[in-house]
């Protein structure tokens, strides 16, 4: 089964990625083997992960993850489903206010 999974990184970035075995890309990731984006900020942790049906389903999460804001990454991670709610309220009321002055 396919997985998305975050990765916190040294720097204190977020990194997201799918995969259909978890635990070998996970040590790719920990020994530098993977390369790419976490390889320069080692050493990297799990901090969320979760498996999917299919490899279509995984893509279309690790895409939509990959759009969030660090608050709502943030809020997953910690399982607060309540304040990604609150989040997503936030930046839609931003989001209106802006239209509505822009269309001034």
């Amino acid at each position: 089964m396919p997985w998305v999974y975050m990765l916190r990184c040294s720097d204190k970035s977020l990194y997201v990625g799918m995969t259909e075995n978890l635990e070998l890309r996970y040590a790719q990731h920990v020994d530098g083997t993977y390369g790419g984006y976490t390889a320069a900020r080692r050493p990297v942790v799990l901090v969320w992960h979760a498996e999917v049906q299919t490899a279509n389903q995984a893509f279309e999460l690790e895409r939509k993850l990959k759009g969030w804001s660090r608050a709502k990454k943030e809020a997953l991670i910690r399982g607060d489903f309540v304040g990604i709610h609150e989040i997503v309220v936030a930046e839609r009321k931003r989001r209106e206010k802006s239209r509505r002055q822009r269309d001034r």
